[in-house]
């Protein structure tokens, strides 16, 4: 079993911060990549920024300059800095970690259950 919790959401006024936190935990021989995505009311869920085991990021356009991922590669955790908030930044965001599963030693997509954010005075 491999579980995925995020935390750190909640209400925040524009222009304010925000840190979402993911942890990863289970049968994890090793970890590929983790990576935010957010869906919107109505939208489809979007990709927002990953960090590679290499510490390599990217980020979408929308939030590039904006946000930053980074990660503690000891804790298998990875951090979003949300910084100018945008209303159209509110979303529901997903941790997601792409693993290596002991045992069975199979590599696999793993999903948080997502946190609230949202932006509004």
């Amino acid at each position: 079993q491999v579980q995925v919790v995020e935390s750190g959401g909640g209400l925040v006024q524009p222009g304010g911060s925000l840190r979402l936190s993911c942890a990863a935990s289970g049968s994890i021989v090793r970890i590929y990549a983790m990576g935010w995505y957010r869906q919107a009311p109505g939208k489809q869920r979007e990709w927002v920024a990953t960090i590679t085991s290499g510490s390599s990021t990217n980020y979408a356009d929308s939030v590039k300059g904006r946000f930053t991922i980074y990660r503690d590669s000891a804790k298998n955790t990875v951090y979003l800095k949300m910084n100018s908030l945008k209303p159209e930044d509110t979303a529901v965001y997903y941790c997601n970690a792409n693993v290596l599963r002991t045992v069975t030693l199979t590599r696999g997509d793993y999903w948080g259950q997502g946190t609230q954010v949202t932006v509004s005075s």
